[in-house]
């Protein structure tokens, strides 16, 4: 392919400084778009799912997944961030890093198979090891995904991302819900991570303009090795915390607990996951770009994090009342006992969501050491803290999980804050209302459904959505709290593509 062709297909952005603002208006509406998009079909996959297999079909895939999930964090070796954060780079740096990305693919895929008879003898279950087997390809599929992302990102592409994901997405769950309505059992849980990860691979390979030549010595990609290396082990930090709880609940308690703890664990971080992917694919590409002036920073960070709690409160405010309800009518009888781990989990969903911004603040300003070693230092407590509540249940574990965080909360975002204008003060002003109105309108609701509506299921969602419906609606009488909703507003019209000379940030800031 010739060279100026290349330097067209994902190595030059100086072209998106021209409307650098414009894009990340235009990106932050289909980012959403695709998020609410992806949010409905894994919401028919998740209640299709859940009424067709058993909790021990899912912990069966979750013992294996929780393997191939630490895999997957250190899979990219961050150098997706490193191409996407990167001021300039050329064709022959990510040719060097697509066949690294190859090759740590294969050998995450051969050590996967390796470790097959290793889950079995710790689980004591026999049929681990095909899945073992057949999830393994998830890591060659994923190195020859990762540049071609990374360029796509880069050029803020986002409409292109939007499609290929809910394209794949929409495949994918059509997939596991045909075989598992055949009596495929597990098999289809296993069909749906390798349908969607190589039809997104697919996909990107055929919208990015750009081919990998052989490898040359002379790339110089050192310095991105480095920083994505970081990057991946900071990731990798992030799946192991998160992945304890289930290894651990797995090897003690078995299949059907682990089933229900990893169901109710993925059904509320499924609307964490639609919130954090979407404001970060804008956020940290438009952040790497406009990281000179702190107090722009900062001012661009308390906005963000005022926008996601305005979304994010109240909506885990209401699965935390509704947890029972909710999961009887979407999930069946069968998954009732996951509604109380539900509900504890939820408690610390806003801290999860912290841990996301702080994570954003540390790789979009380049900060990859620093982030490495903030984690270090909390996941030892985390990790501790679920093998403390083992011996109480699921439900011990969720607790003991959700209290340690949110209690190293403060020191964490302190942490983060360092070598910014930012302070806990700061923060605290900007999450002052949504974080007390929804506190309100849980206080209500659960008033509400004592009082009105103890039984039928139906009844209580009425009742609470009811009463956070009238918190809200009265505390637009509060003047700054109605200040704060007209910004929001703004904040909206601001995310419609005709508002294309108009600037997200300066609209944040």
């Amino acid at each position: 392919m010739p060279m100026q062709s290349q330097s067209l297909s994902g190595f030059d952005t100086d072209h998106l400084q021209a409307d650098l603002k414009g894009r990340s208006v235009r990106g932050g509406l289909v980012n959403l778009t695709s998020q609410g998009a992806q949010f409905l079909i894994q919401s028919i996959a998740t209640v299709a799912l859940a009424r067709l297999l058993t909790p021990a079909d899912f912990g069966l895939v979750a013992m294996v997944a929780t393997v191939t999930g630490l895999g997957q964090a250190f899979a990219d070796l961050g150098l997706s961030e490193a191409t996407i954060q990167r001021k300039e780079i050329n064709h022959n740096q990510v040719s060097a890093l697509f066949w690294i990305n190859v090759a740590i693919g294969l050998g995450l895929m051969l050590v996967t198979v390796a470790l097959a008879p290793v889950l079995v003898r710790f689980y004591q279950d026999p049929r681990l090891i095909n899945i073992t087997f057949l999830l393994s390809l998830t890591f060659l599929i994923g190195g020859l995904r990762v540049q071609p992302d990374a360029l796509l990102k880069r050029q803020m592409r986002f409409s292109s991302l939007a499609v290929r994901d809910v394209a794949s997405y929409g495949l994918a769950v059509l997939v596991a819900i045909t075989m598992a309505s055949r009596g495929a059992g597990y098999w289809a849980l296993v069909a749906l991570p390798l349908t969607l990860n190589f039809t997104q691979m697919a996909l990107s390979w055929l919208m990015v303009k750009w081919r990998p030549g052989l490898p040359r010595r002379d790339a110089h990609v050192g310095s991105m090795i480095a920083f994505g290396g970081n990057v991946a082990a900071s990731y990798f930090i992030v799946t192991v915390t998160r992945s304890v709880d289930n290894v651990l609940i797995g090897w003690y308690w078995g299949a059907g607990p682990l089933g229900l703890y990893s169901r109710a664990y993925n059904l509320l971080m499924l609307p964490v996951r639609q919130l954090t992917v979407s404001a970060s694919s804008v956020a940290i590409p438009a952040f790497s770009r406009t990281q000179g002036d702190p107090e722009h920073f900062a001012r661009y960070y308390l906005r963000a994090a005022n926008l996601i709690m305005w979304i994010s409160a109240p909506l885990f405010g209401f699965l935390f009342v509704v947890a029972k309800p909710l999961i009887v009518i979407i999930l069946g009888n069968q998954w009732r006992e996951a509604a109380p781990v539900f509900q504890i989990l939820a408690i610390s969903a806003l801290g999860q969501l912290l841990l996301e911004l702080s994570i954003w603040t540390f790789v979009s300003r380049g900060q990859s050491k620093q982030l490495l070693k903030l984690l270090l230092i909390i996941s030892p407590f985390i990790v501790a803290s679920f093998a403390i509540g083992l011996p109480f249940g699921i439900k011990g574990v969720a607790l003991s999980g959700s209290l340690v965080l949110l209690s190293i909360l403060p020191w964490m975002l302190k942490f983060t804050f360092r070598g910014t204008t930012l302070t806990l003060q700061r923060l605290g002003r900007a999450l002052l209302y949504p974080v007390s109105l929804s506190l309100a309108a849980v206080i209500l609701a659960e008033f509400a459904i004592r009082l009105i509506a103890p039984g039928p299921t139906f009844s209580q969602l009425l009742v609470s959505a009811l009463s956070f419906v009238a918190v809200y609606s009265l505390s637009s009488l509060i003047p700054p709290v109605r200040a704060e909703m007209m910004a929001l507003r703004k904040l909206s019209s601001e995310l419609r593509p005709a508002g294309g000379s108009t600037s997200l940030i300066s609209t944040i800031t």
